[in-house]
């Protein structure tokens, strides 16, 4: 009898002591270099938590998204921490969708860049904290650059670049300027956005009527075609970012302008056979200097009406501190580091000295204001995107049309038309305006 009741008290014990030691928190994040670095470093989270065990779901971008908008917007609760972008922070911190994150002293919410921290805010509340941030710039070959006798300003205007593309440009060994081409809201039109900002255009006027047929979008996407067409490499329309990169670490690209995070695996000698030779500048200008380079960040959010918040902020919290980026400096390198978050980031010698792009990356992300980046005064928060529910499938829609008229299946007029026409629908199915 006392030995059945010892074994019962055990059990029962043991049973006590699994749920105390069950907060499982499931993470969904993207398949990308950071990201797998943090999955790889958080056995030192739970080292130092003994009663919170991590489960990741790695997903690839696409995928990711439609997961994580599905499970938020039908409530089904599925993770209790997310990655998710700037576009979707402030529209589902707006819809109720998140939970407000609390900071205490120590994580300092003040040391976050004003404009990451700006972008993830909602009424005075912080709903998404960034791991890792970016801006676009301008990366390229000096040694080509003074071959061609030209020194590049620190902000240089699009005929600059155009000029220069021109001097580079010796094909199949050297193309004077990459871009992206592939369509996507988040791929070409990334890009083509702060083209079309800089020239003094935007996506919606203040009545949320759609731009795109617009002499500054004409402007800027004639540019972009002739560019590429004339100094660009064959096959433009199907490069993202992964080709390009490819292409400007074997030394075939003079000049390339995109996320400020390609900076630290082209001045990677392990990567690239030109890294000694690459500079780096900001992203170049034409009509105005507002919007020229984009703004974005990875974030960590927790879904309003998680069962494990007090979890969830707890790692969260680890995963965007000070004490990672030291973790990470220490652990595999100061050049891989989560940059683009956090002004201490950039003053720590070991950074500076490891990266010699910080300055020109720091500066980029710092200029550039999602409240106000659009010469014509604009309805929508954003740099390369409308933080809008409708924009997902608008950005999508025109980028298939950029893409076309830079392949040469349609003209560049009738691209813009077409745009034009399916974002007025779009908008007036929402009933932004009649």
């Amino acid at each position: 009898m006392n030995f059945r009741l010892s074994a019962v008290l055990a059990a029962s014990l043991l049973a006590t002591a699994g749920a105390q030691a069950a907060t499982e928190l499931v993470i969904a994040t993207v398949n990308n270099g950071h990201m797998i670095e943090m999955q790889k470093l958080s056995k030192n989270f739970e080292a130092a938590n003994p009663d919170i065990k991590l489960k990741w779901v790695t997903l690839e971008e696409g995928v990711l998204r439609q997961r994580v908008t599905t499970d938020i917007a039908t409530k089904g609760g599925q993770f209790d921490i997310m990655t998710i972008g700037m576009y979707e922070a402030p529209i589902w911190g707006k819809k109720g969708w998140l939970q407000e994150l609390k900071t205490d002293v120590a994580y300092d919410t003040n040391d976050l860049l004003p404009a990451i921290r700006s972008a993830l805010t909602v009424d005075g509340k912080l709903f998404a904290a960034p791991f890792y941030g970016e801006s676009s710039m301008l990366m390229y070959r000096k040694d080509l650059a003074d071959k061609a006798g030209v020194q590049v300003p620190e902000r240089p205007t699009w005929v600059q670049i155009a000029d220069l593309a021109k001097k580079m440009h010796n094909p199949p060994n050297t193309y004077g300027i990459c871009l992206r081409g592939k369509p996507g809201w988040g791929d070409n039109m990334a890009f083509l956005s702060t083209l079309v900002n800089t020239h003094g255009g935007q996506w919606f006027d203040m009545q949320w009527k759609p731009q795109i047929d617009s002499k500054p979008w004409k402007d800027a996407i004639s540019l972009y075609v002739n560019l590429l067409k004339n100094y660009g490499p064959p096959g433009s329309a199907a490069n993202s970012f992964n080709e390009i990169l490819a292409l400007t670490n074997s030394g075939k690209c003079g000049m390339w302008i995109d996320a400020t995070i390609a900076a630290s695996f082209v001045s990677d000698p392990k990567q690239s056979k030109v890294a000694d030779q690459m500079a780096f500048a900001q992203a170049p200008t034409a009509v105005t200097p507002k919007g020229a380079n984009w703004l974005w960040s990875w974030n960590l959010a927790i879904p309003a009406g998680s069962k494990k918040v007090d979890a969830a902020q707890k790692f969260v919290t680890w995963a965007t501190s000070k004490d990672y980026v030291q973790l990470v400096g220490k652990t595999n390198g100061w050049a891989n580091v989560p940059t683009g978050t956090r002004k201490s980031t950039y003053a720590l010698p070991e950074f500076q000295k490891a990266a010699r792009f910080a300055a020109a990356e720091l500066k980029a992300i710092e200029s550039a204001n999602p409240t106000d980046s659009t010469l014509p005064k604009s309805p929508y928060v954003g740099v390369q995107f409308a933080a809008i529910p409708e924009f997902q499938a608008i950005g999508i829609a025109v980028g298939q049309q950029m893409s076309a008229a830079l392949a040469g299946k349609t003209t560049v007029d009738a691209a813009l038309k077409a745009s034009q026409t399916a974002a007025e629908r779009e908008m007036k199915k929402a009933g932004y305006y009649k």
